[in-house]
């Protein structure tokens, strides 16, 4: 498919687009408002005091969901900042920069921009005028448009908003390597430890219980063969037989005991595979073993940046299975547990995010926001319509196509034959939220 501009031009307002597509492409609303419709006075201090309300019953709720909801917020702000401030710098003209979608709940403009806040909080927008070939401006605003900059700038702004994702990855690794150390994943399967005492008989039964395995013991080899992991430990118990007695080798208190336990077979249950049932188990819910590694500041600033190339790896993985349609659907219908595959929403994460606070408080939940900044920094540059990766990919196909013309001839690609395949891209990114919420709702993580 050809993305040439027709040769015969046109007004882009006559073209068979209507406002959705406009404001898909154009990464935001495009109607402006007069001075008299922006949303000030008694209205806006309403729609202000209601934000404010639901933040505080947010935070009296749950102080880990209100700590990580507000980490969110700031990482949606420095993301349209990081556009902003470099459209500006760059000779763009930005005409509208809003927290949220939707209707307006409180608006003011200052010089050429609108600033405020919309009713839907599902992200964020900065509008830049002219951002592709179907978006009208006025002629006088033709030279600060998007579409009319050299490539390195508009390179520059489209890809700022995931660049502060990362500045802001970096920068809370930073906070917690110093405050409170690098946890380094080690060999070795850590058996869980109970919110509650309560809760212990879950993390230990059976032939653990009567080996006397305890919570937070770090099981490291069974029969003399090197635990690496929860996953590995589990495949190494079922080469055995229910009745069978292993060695198990642990790490209790930095101090290696050699204890030996009674393998027993699975019973059935709510949530148990058929194929597992009268399987050997030792009878513990275990984790993968991390080590806190202290940090001078040289080193954390090392580590903080040097960290994000394997969590960045991890996500672009993450992120293809996540939008695979399969893997969404085996989820659905129950016969997919693979949490690596699962697709989640904001809700499911702020979820994680009240038991990563209260087993590892405030600097758990730093190191959350700083994975998830770079998860958002990814996804956010996947060559997909209508995310920045999408604008990326146009700008470096005209790039390309302007090589072949005259010294300063300029290349404008005719977005509008991608329309449907934007729409492909939106219609497949609601069903994975819909999907990850019903999921987040029926089947917490």
């Amino acid at each position: 498919m050809s993305l040439d501009t027709p040769p015969v031009t046109e007004p882009a307002s006559e073209r068979r687009h209507g406002r959705f597509s406009s404001e898909m492409m154009a990464g935001g609303s495009v109607v402006e408002k007069t001075e008299d419709e922006l949303v000030g006075g008694w209205r806006g201090a309403a729609g202000i005091a209601t934000v404010v309300a639901l933040f505080a019953l947010l935070g009296y709720a749950n102080l880990w969901w209100f700590l990580f909801a507000m980490g969110i917020l700031v990482a949606i702000f420095l993301h349209e900042l990081g556009h902003y401030v470099t459209a500006r710098w760059t000779g763009m003209k930005a005409t509208q920069f809003f927290i949220g979608f939707g209707p307006r709940v409180w608006s003011f403009r200052r010089g050429e921009t609108e600033y405020g806040l919309r009713l839907l909080p599902l992200g964020a927008f900065v509008r830049i005028i002219g951002m592709n070939s179907m978006d009208d401006v006025e002629a006088g605003d033709e030279a600060r448009t998007y579409r009319s900059k050299s490539y390195p700038r508009r390179m520059l702004v489209i890809s700022a908003g995931s660049i502060m994702h990362i500045i802001q990855a970096v920068l809370l690794l930073f906070v917690v390597y110093v405050a409170r150390g690098e946890m380094v994943e080690r060999p070795g399967a850590e058996v869980a430890v109970p919110a509650s005492s309560a809760a212990a008989d879950a993390t230990v039964t059976g032939a653990a219980l009567a080996a006397g395995i305890e919570p937070g013991d770090v099981i490291v080899a069974i029969d003399g063969a090197p635990v690496d992991g929860s996953v590995a430990l589990g495949t190494l118990v079922r080469t055995h037989a229910p009745g069978d007695t292993v060695a198990v080798s642990i790490l209790r208190d930095g101090q290696a005991i050699e204890l030996s336990a009674t393998l027993v077979a699975r019973e059935a249950g709510e949530g148990i595979p058929a194929e597992l049932v009268g399987a050997p188990v030792l009878g513990v819910s275990t984790g993968n073993y991390f080590e806190t590694v202290e940090h001078g500041v040289g080193a954390a600033a090392v580590n903080s940046v040097t960290d994000i190339f394997p969590v960045a790896w991890e996500s672009t993985k993450g992120v293809i299975k996540a939008i695979n349609p399969v893997n969404v659907f085996t989820h659905v219908t129950g016969s997919n547990d693979d949490i690596t595959t699962r697709p989640t929403t904001v809700v499911g994460v702020t979820g994680i995010s009240d038991d990563v606070g209260r087993s590892q408080g405030v600097f758990g939940v730093l190191f959350l926001l700083a994975v998830l900044n770079v998860f958002i920094g990814v996804f956010n540059m996947f060559p997909l319509l209508p995310l920045d990766g999408g604008h990326a990919a146009i700008a470096t196909y005209e790039r390309i196509r302007e090589l072949r013309l005259r010294a300063g001839e300029r290349y404008h690609a005719d977005v509008a034959k991608l329309m449907p395949f934007a729409m492909a891209v939106v219609t497949l990114l609601g069903f994975l939220f819909l999907s990850g919420l019903y999921l987040d709702i029926t089947d917490p993580l």
